[in-house]
Order: structure tokens, then sequence, then C-alpha cells
């Protein structure tokens, strides 16, 4: 399975501009440019919590996918937002667990401009 052509192919994630950068070996990585549409502030770019969540979420599916080479429905996802999401949204990914049934897999979200921690979150993904 060609990974970052199946998640450049998710109609969701490319309707909020999500760009798998980086992904191999249960790591991925991924962007996304702030557009007015996905602010909840209409004076100032500021993500949505719904956007950081689909960043996040994306791109820890990524990072299994690496691994298991077919896709992984999202059994459960928890995400504590540390900072206002101002800009570009950059997201980190790490497989902590991947099993014949479930995979988990922690992500970091953080603001491209300051490196700004904005987001983090564990997923918790179906493998079988």
């Amino acid at each position: 399975m060609d990974t970052e052509a199946f998640f450049e192919g998710m109609p969701f994630a490319s309707l909020l501009g999500i760009t798998i950068t980086d992904c191999a070996d249960g790591h991925a990585e991924g962007e996304l440019e702030m557009t007015e549409e996905l602010s909840w502030n209409e004076d100032r770019l500021m993500a949505h919590g719904g956007v950081t969540f689909t960043l996040a979420d994306t791109v820890g599916g990524a990072a299994l996918v690496s691994l298991v080479d077919q896709p992984v429905p999202t059994i459960d996802m928890r995400i504590d937002y540390l900072s206002a999401g101002t800009g570009d949204l950059f997201a980190e990914a790490e497989v902590v667990r991947c099993g014949s049934d479930v995979g988990v897999v922690d992500v970091d979200v953080y603001a491209v401009d300051d490196e700004a921690h904005v987001a983090d979150a564990r997923g918790v993904y179906k493998t079988g």
C-alpha cells in the first residue's frame, strides 16, 4: 500500500488541507496550512479544535499504517489542547504499540511559526 497516496486521497483530510510529509517505520509527520475557513475566530487565524484533532488523528493513523500496510479505523482518541494554534500546524506521531487487533499512537501538534506545543494526543486504532 502506498501510504502517502492513501492519505492524499482521503477526502476529509484533503478538504482541510492536511499533508503527510513523512511516513515510515511507525513514525509519521504531517502539516496543515491554516486558512480563514479553519479558524474559530473571525478576527485572528486560530485553529478550531476539530481541525487540530483531525490533524492529530490523521497523522497518528499514518504512523500505524506505515507498519500494518492497511487502513486503521480510529477506535478512540484523547487530546489535550495546550495552547492556541494561531498559524500553520505540524504534527508528529510515534507508534507506542502495534498489536494484531489494536494499535496505540502518541501524537504531538505544534505551531509551525513559533514551535508552540498546541496539543498532545493518544489514538487507539483497529489493526486487525
